[in-house]
């Protein structure tokens, strides 16, 4: 293997940016796929007209993980921005859905894991098997799945490189909604809730997405206090006008990010 191979390609439809990851059957992740992750989410953050942007693959599996024989080329200071990079989803304002089937391995699952909304297929399993290679994850993954999951639980999946089932991270909050019964079927209904999202307030998306992260790692009034200002900083918004307005003259708003 080597560092290069695979492409991220990115795509709008409307207000919705679909970028998706492209290297085979199992989509390993080379270390220039990671790169392009996060170029292709600059070049979004850059874009006014997106509002909600989709995370995919398409392989038979979202992806088997990194292109491992390729980590023993890079200088160990250079891994350093890797981690940043691959999980650019969680630097972004806007709205990230991960449309997950089949395998969502190592680096993958760092990946889905920076999401803000993961849906999956019956067939999706989730795993961080770095512990086999006696390494531990290293983009996220320890701290983003012990926040989501617990300690315990976390402990327990990653010490063990034990992989989580398709129910299993349903129950557990890791995926939500349901489990498609396919691929056309789980990228179908990410369409219809990626394009359900486009058509709501940007400024209320980023600023809700922005309070969720930020508050949920302090304490608890420290939360609140941000909510608070964050939603007397929304009243000023000609969407919040709009959105009142479309409320008592009954019909759709049509919200500009303003």
């Amino acid at each position: 293997m080597s560092l290069t191979g695979g492409d991220v390609t990115l795509e709008r439809d409307g207000h919705v940016a679909y970028v998706t990851l492209s290297h085979g059957r199992y989509t390993v992740v080379t270390m220039e796929m990671r790169r392009l992750v996060a170029e292709r989410f600059a070049e979004i953050d850059r874009d006014p007209e997106v509002r909600v942007v989709v995370v995919r693959s398409d392989g038979e599996h979202f992806t088997s993980g990194g292109d491992i024989a390729g980590f023993m080329e890079v200088d160990p200071i250079d891994l350093t921005d890797l981690g940043h990079d691959v999980t650019a989803a969680a630097h972004s304002p806007k709205p990230v859905i991960a449309a997950i089937d089949g395998y969502c391995f190592g680096v993958g699952l760092e990946m889905v894991l920076s999401c803000d909304i993961r849906l999956g297929t019956g067939r999706t399993q989730l795993a961080l098997p770095e512990m086999n290679l006696g390494m531990i994850p290293g983009s996220g993954g320890t701290q983003r799945l012990a926040r989501l999951i617990g300690l315990s639980r976390a402990k327990f999946h990653i010490l063990s490189a034990t992989r989580i089932q398709a129910q299993q991270a349903l129950d557990w909050g890791i995926l939500s909604g349901e489990l498609h019964t396919d691929r056309d079927a789980l990228y179908a209904a990410v369409d219809a809730l990626a394009q359900k999202m486009a058509g709501l307030s940007p400024a209320a998306l980023r600023t809700a997405k922005e309070v969720l992260d930020r508050g949920v790692d302090g304490p608890l009034y420290t939360g609140i206090e941000l909510e608070r200002k964050a939603y007397s900083m929304l009243r000023a918004t000609q969407d919040f006008a709009e959105g009142v307005k479309a409320f008592g003259e009954k019909r759709a708003p049509v919200f500009t990010g303003r």
